[in-house]
């Protein structure tokens, strides 16, 4: 286990929505629309009004500045920018996912590229890519595991991975898909 300052708080965030209700993007909208923008008035507010923990809300808070400020992380410029745009729509498709895949366990990993996100525990076990403006591709590693008219080979959509499950709303993000996600999980 890592003593990481940056471990530790990719963990905060893969269990906010979890602890909390909310992911890090929604809690940061929150904060936007709330129009507070001093840090102890961000604080009062999620203590107060949401019943966040110290560490949480300060989180939080850190976060929903930067961006307030024009900042962030690279990791939250790379997957703003997959879903900025004509593909702005599709965020609640990734973001439903993420707060799935998280609950996994306290080893995944999700490591945003230019394009997608891969999904990593030991090795990359899947992916997440907004392909179109009305489609979200989730890349799934299960080599030994026959293709379905869902679940197809993966073909020339990317290497990495064995299969791929085209997604075009949330509800799509179903116990079929999770369970497919979570084997290739166990297995990474």
């Amino acid at each position: 286990m890592s003593n990481k300052p940056e471990d530790a708080e990719a963990t905060m965030i893969r269990n906010l929505e979890e602890k909390w209700g909310k992911s890090l993007h929604q809690w940061i909208e929150l904060v936007a629309a709330s129009g507070l923008q001093k840090h102890g008035e961000i604080m009062k507010l999620l203590k107060g009004e949401h019943g966040l923990t110290h560490g949480y809300a300060n989180l939080i808070t850190h976060k929903a500045r930067a961006a307030a400020a024009g900042g962030g992380t690279a990791s939250d410029d790379l997957v703003s920018a997959q879903y900025g745009g004509a593909k702005a729509g599709l965020r609640p498709i990734y973001d439903k996912l993420v707060a799935t895949i998280s609950g996994f366990g306290a080893d995944v990993e999700l490591a945003p590229k230019k394009a997608y996100v891969s999904l990593r525990r030991n090795k990359q076990f899947g992916l997440v890519q907004p392909s179109t403006k009305t489609r979200v591709d989730v890349g799934i590693n299960l080599k030994d595991v026959a293709a379905t008219e869902r679940l197809e080979k993966s073909g020339s959509f990317n290497a990495m991975v064995s299969h791929r499950v085209r997604l075009a709303s949330p509800t799509e993000v179903d116990a079929e898909l999770i369970a497919w996600l979570k084997q290739a999980y166990e297995r990474a």
